[in-house]
């Protein structure tokens, strides 16, 4: 491998956020033309049945004339997600007590509870 080829896969500077199971890799690294670029990399650990484990891992380039839309992007989803339904997290996987609504109860005609265990499968292929 020549001093190029190495000089693009180094990191020029580097941060890392831990979320659970993912990993989240912040990385400035530089072309061939030594400008720099953004790469973010998604690592998340699985486990086998075996006890062993293994990483997948997700990765996009950023590059310099995208910066301004993409961060402009990033801010009004994210500000759009915080706004509608807050910063707490709303997850069956989060919080081992979170029911979604048709999963505890539901209403039928004559606005008395039922509870989703009373409804019986449908198979379609029956109809």
């Amino acid at each position: 491998m020549n001093t190029n080829d190495m000089m693009e896969k180094e990191e020029i500077f580097s941060k890392v956020l831990r979320a659970g199971r993912r990993t989240y890799f912040f990385d400035v690294r530089s072309t061939k033309a030594e400008d720099y670029y953004l790469t973010i990399t998604e690592s998340k650990k699985f486990t086998n049945d075996d006890g062993s484990f293994h990483y997948k891992k997700h990765k996009i380039y950023i590059y310099k004339e995208d910066f301004s839309e993409f961060k402009e992007i990033l801010a009004e989803m994210t500000d759009f997600i915080i706004k509608e339904k807050g910063d707490e997290v709303i997850s069956d996987r989060h919080q081992k007590d979170f029911k979604k609504d048709f999963e505890t109860e539901t209403k039928d005609e004559d606005d008395t509870l039922k509870s989703a265990e009373s409804f019986t499968d449908v198979d379609f292929d029956d109809i």
